[in-house]
This record gives C-alpha cells, structure tokens and sequence, in this order.
C-alpha cells in the first residue's frame, strides 16, 4: 500500500514536471494585434490617478487599461472594442517582464484604451460584498493598511513604502498568506468548536477569502494544502506534510503551468517545503527559537528567489523578520480586522501604521547589509538548493559548501571573462555599455526621457547592473549635454558608484552645470574633451558651434572587432573625422543621431562600410527617427533597433562575435 501511495505521487509528480516544461519552457510569443469585440465580467479593478487597470473574463480572461475615469464596479458586465494585443517582454535582460507575469494570472491579451460600455450592472451577491467591503474601506484614513490585511490589495500603500518593506526582506507580511490564514483559522476554530459543521464553515470562508482577495497565488497553495490535508487524515492516507505539499503543486501547475511564473507561487511553494523539512530542528522548541530557525530558513531558502527578482539581499533580513512577524501577526494585522468592523478605532489605527511606515522607512535606510547578487542560473539554484537541502537534512558540515557557492555569486563579476557591449533600450535616447573582463565597466551615455517622471537608470540600468553582479561604474562618458544622453546623470550619481565622468568638448550647457555641480556635492571627478582613456579613442577634430556636432565620437576594438559610437554627430564632423583619421571597415556601427538625415552621410556611411548598425531610438517617436534614407545608406549592413530588437548584445568570444536581442 506504501509504495502504491508513493507511486502515485511521484507518477504525478514527473507528469507535472512534463506537463510544465511543454508549456512554459517551450512557450513560443506569437506577437499580433487586431481589433477585437469582447464582452465579459470585470472580476479585477484598480483606480490610480491616472488610469483604471481591469481584467474582464468571458471564456478566457483580458486586462483593459483605461486613462479615464469610468463608473464601473467589479461584476459588472462591459463590452470591449479595440486593439488588442501581446504583451511586452522585458527588453533589458533579466529584468521584469509584464508577459509572463500577466501569464501567471493566465492573462494572455491586453488592450491600452479601448472603447467600453455597461451591458449589465452586477447582481451578483459575492461582488456586491465585495464592492460594499471596497466601499467601507476607503471611507477610512486608515485605509491603505486596511485594503492589505482584509482585501490582499496592496495598491494604496506608497510604492517607497513597498520598496522599503522589500529592501527589508518582510514584504512577505503584507500578502495575505499562511501566516495571516493562521489568524483566521484560529479566530474560526475558538468560535466554532462545538459546532458539527465546523469544518464545512471553515472551508465556505477560505473560498470566500479567496474571492475576497483576488485569489494571490500564496492564499491559493495554503487553501488546498489545508483542503488535501483534510482529506489525508479523513480517508487516512498518511501522506506527509511534504507529500501533501507535493500534490498541491501538481495540482496548481496543472491549474496554471504558468504559475512558475509567479514569485508569489515560487516563494510558497519553495520556503513552505524547507520550513517542513526542518522540522526536526525546532520542534517541541519554545516561541522565540522557533521564530529564530524559521526566520534564518526561510531567509536562506528566498535568497535565489531574491537574486532572480530583485539582485540583492539583506542581511539582517531574518533578524527583521523576528521582530516584525510578531508584532505584524499579532498586534497590526489583527487590530486591522478589529478596526474595519469598529470604524471608532480608525484614527487610532491610522496613528499605529503611519509610526511603522516611519520605523519600516529608518530601518531600510540602512544600506551596509544590502549585499548585490547577480541573478544565478538554473544549474547554480539546483545546486544551491541541493546543498541547502543535505545541510539541513543529512549534516551541517555541507553549509560550509553551500556558503562558499552563496559568496561566488556574490562576487560573480571576478568571473566575467569575455567582454561585451550592451545597446540598452532606453526608448528615445542613447545608453551603451562597455564590460571588460572582471566587472570593469564603462557607460557612455545614459539616456533620458523629456517631461516624464520615469527613471530609466532606476528602473532599466541599476538593476541591470546589478543583475550581473556590478555596483560600481569605472567610467561613465557623456557624448553631449542633450538630454536624452544624459538626462539621467543625476539619478545615476545619486544612486550608483561611479568613479569618473567625462564630458565633451565645447562650453557646457546649462544641463551640463547642473550636472557639474551634483559632481562636486558627490565628490566625483570629473574631466573634458580628452583624446584617450583606457582602450576608448574619443576621436576630436575642432569645437563646433552646436551640441550634437561637439558629440564625443568614440572608437575603440574589443578583441579585433571594432566599434565606433557616434553621439549625435552630425554630417559636419563626419567629413572632419574622415578628412582627419584613418578609420574604415567598423564592425559595429552606433548610427549618429537615432538615425536622423543630419548624420549618415554616403561618403561617411560607405567608408565605414560597417557589418552591423546600431540605431537607438524609441517607438513611435516624434521626430520619424530613423529617416528612411539613412535606412536605405545602410542596407549593405545589418540594421538592429532598439525600438524593434529591444537590447541589443555584442559578445566577443572565442574570436567570434555573438548577438543577443531583447525584442518587445
């Protein structure tokens, strides 16, 4: 009977793993866009100030982006007309991609503001609970914290606030999940202990507080592990509790393969499985060391998870942990519930989250024990897991292996051997980098985006950086005071290490000052048109009397492969080049000007007689960029742009040159 149990399991458990790779390791984007009638529910819905995010579900289910205001309430029924479309990948490497996050909420098409109309207001009863309970909430001052703990909605929470909680590595206690279950379940337990159909209440409720919360991945996997528990110790099938585990994941990823997706899903699934594990070691332990092993556990097991999300970890993260899970499980989250039933205690309430806003924000100010690691692959986390795993079950003595392989990763720069150039998409502008062997690393330009709070250093190319392992910029090169090539500067400097800044030839502009004075407040020095550093050829014929033909213009060979980035140089200073230095035959060209007909002239074109052409230059952008006589000039070459390809790689290894792009 024991290894017909055992065989079921593990049948199932291989089947699953099948069923997982044809899904989702070999998912193919088939990207279109067309026009589409689609009439359903409205089962999701978030107002911000600018916009209304809503997911309506008929046979499949699709996510509406409205920048209006509209009347609508969950359960209502609306009609949909408009383009739909695939989501985005992430068109930097490693970074977050809205398409497989959207697939983990199995979410395969989305529509940027189409035309809607009401069908039908919502008669059902559950989301007429549901908006009332909305409605309740938001009348409180409180209520930010209050749609957290009672809804599983984090959206009214300042995003500094959510980041801090993150930095902290506690942001696991603000999702609705085991630890927040256990509330509920005791409250039910201690009201319902005589009652015959306890347990037929019990499972009503978690049904409805899935319903209630917009059914987060973590909630999920804790339901139906309660519900195949249940039914283990009623059919007495004596499964453990991490064969139990083990059947809820085959069951959710049969549900949903792209719950792999899911960090949430990810995180559950992985901390609850080494928490069961460890069994052995806080058991029949008192309060506070359990509490202790379980932090330090669950610490150590979130740290992959953490390097493929987030690139980093806090190190005094478990110790956070023991402080908060208390003090959130037992006095903020339960006042919460107490407060949303008793309305008189909202002031009092308010006054209790905003003081741990402020402690939450002291604390993740803290930056010595944030330690950067580079996102691992899927060999390194097999391997971290396998030792963590034999630490914890067989002999401590491995935790010494598990440690040495956690403080490689760490320091995965040092192992950078090949060199490589990186055309980051930073939309309408210029950003490149430079990596040489052993982290060193060189930007030349950082992009930025007019009249828009977006930051593309804080968004794109700091946590890029550090996905690969680095903190630090060597050198940081500014081709002109444009601002789409260097409207970042600040945020970068203000952010990130960088130990020098170089600037172009000619009097610097008023954004160039401004620049120039967040230098010296940040003590980093700084130097003007300069003929050469370290392998970069800045290659200088006069001053010019206009910013983009006083662009830095920059030549350098990797590994006999030459490359050359023009700025926005215009055809002026392409016949001075020409007329000055002896440069032909590039291998990659970055195109003068986002491919604009004041750069690219024939002549200039045809004696560089480049094998590919680097065009950086956002979608759909104002100016037509690239011209499409600039285009045809470089039909002899291959054409890549970042508005198409996304990022766009240059690897030389093994005296060959290998291309990666990140296309939409």
């Amino acid at each position: 009977m024991i290894k017909y149990k055992k065989l079921i399991l593990y049948t199932l458990f291989f089947v699953s793993l099948v069923y997982l790779s044809l899904n989702v390791l070999c998912d193919k984007k088939l990207y279109y866009e067309k026009d589409l009638t689609i009439k359903g529910k409205i089962i999701y819905l978030k107002r911000s100030d600018d916009k209304v995010v809503i997911d309506i579900k008929n046979r499949s289910k699709y996510r509406i982006t409205l920048y209006k205001d509209i009347n609508y309430e969950l359960g209502d029924i609306i009609e949909v007309n408009g383009a739909f479309k695939v989501p985005s990948n992430n068109t930097v490497p490693n970074l977050y991609n809205y398409r497989k996050y959207l697939l983990s909420k199995k979410i395969k098409l989305i529509s940027n503001n189409p035309n809607t109309k009401l069908v039908n207001r919502n008669k059902n009863i559950f989301y007429k609970l549901k908006n009332n309970m909305i409605k309740h909430i938001n009348s409180y001052k409180s209520k930010s914290y209050l749609k957290t703990f009672v809804m599983g909605d984090t959206s009214s929470i300042e995003k500094d606030i959510l980041e801090d909680y993150r930095n902290l590595g506690i942001s696991h206690l603000l999702s609705i999940s085991g630890m927040h279950m256990s509330v509920f379940l005791l409250i039910l337990n201690f009201v319902l202990k005589r009652s015959k159909i306890k347990n037929i209440i019990i499972f009503m409720f978690l049904f409805l507080l899935l319903f209630i919360t917009n059914y987060p991945e973590s909630l999920i996997r804790c339901t139906l592990f309660i519900i195949l528990k249940y039914i283990n110790s009623k059919l007495k099938l004596k499964y453990s509790n991490i064969e139990i585990l083990i059947f809820t994941f085959c069951i959710l990823i049969f549900y949903n393969p792209f719950l792999m997706y899911s960090m949430g899903f990810i995180f559950s699934i992985t901390i609850t499985f080494f928490i069961l594990i460890s069994n052995n070691i806080y058991r029949n332990k008192n309060y506070i060391f359990k509490l202790i092993i379980i932090s330090i556990i669950c610490f150590l097991s979130s740290i992959p998870i953490c390097a493929n999300a987030f690139f980093n970890i806090n190190l005094i993260s478990p110790f956070i942990n023991i402080i908060f899970v208390p003090i959130i499980s037992i006095i903020i989250f339960p006042l919460g519930l107490l407060t949303y039933f008793i309305p008189f205690l909202d002031k009092f309430y308010y006054v209790i989250t905003s003081g741990m806003n402020v402690i939450i924000n002291s604390l993740s100010s803290i930056k010595y024990f944030i330690i950067i690691i580079s996102k691992p692959n899927i060999l390194v986390v097999l391997i971290y897991y396998f030792l963590l795993f034999i630490s914890i079950k067989v002999n401590k003595k491995y935790l010494t292996l598990f440690l040495i392989l956690l403080i490689l990763n760490i320091n995965s720069k040092y192992f950078i051997l090949s060199p490589k150039v990186i055309f980051l998409n930073v939309g309408q502008g210029d950003s490149a980098l430079i990596i040489y062997p052993k982290g060193k690393i060189m930007m030349i330009d950082t992009g930025g985006l007019y009249n828009s709070n977006y930051s593309i250093v804080l968004n794109k190319t700091i946590p890029y950086l550090n996905s690969i392992g680095i903190n630090k910029l060597n050198k940081l090169v500014i081709t002109h005071g444009d601002h789409d090539h260097c409207g970042e500067t600040i945020n970068l400097i203000d952010n990130f290490k960088v130990d020098k800044v170089i600037f172009n030839c000619g009097e610097f502009n008023d954004l160039e000052e401004e620049l120039i004075k967040a230098l010296d407040k940040n003590k980093i020095p700084y130097d003007s048109c300069v003929n050469k550093i370290d392998d970069l050829y800045f290659l200088q014929a006069k001053e010019y009397n206009n910013e983009n033909d006083n662009s830095n213009v920059i030549y350098t060979e990797i590994n006999n492969y030459k490359f050359m980035f023009m700025g926005d140089a215009g055809i002026n200073k392409e016949k001075d080049i020409l007329g000055r230095y002896d440069i032909e035959n590039i291998d990659v060209l970055k195109v003068g000007h986002h491919g604009s007909k004041t750069s690219s002239s024939i002549e200039f074109i045809n004696e560089m007689n480049s094998k590919y052409s680097i065009i950086s230059v956002g979608k759909n952008n104002r100016y037509g960029h690239p011209n499409n006589e600039v285009l045809n000039l470089l039909g002899k070459s291959k054409i890549y742009r970042t508005d198409q390809d996304g990022s766009i790689i240059f690897k030389t290894k093994n005296n060959k040159l290998e291309i990666e792009t990140y296309s939409p």
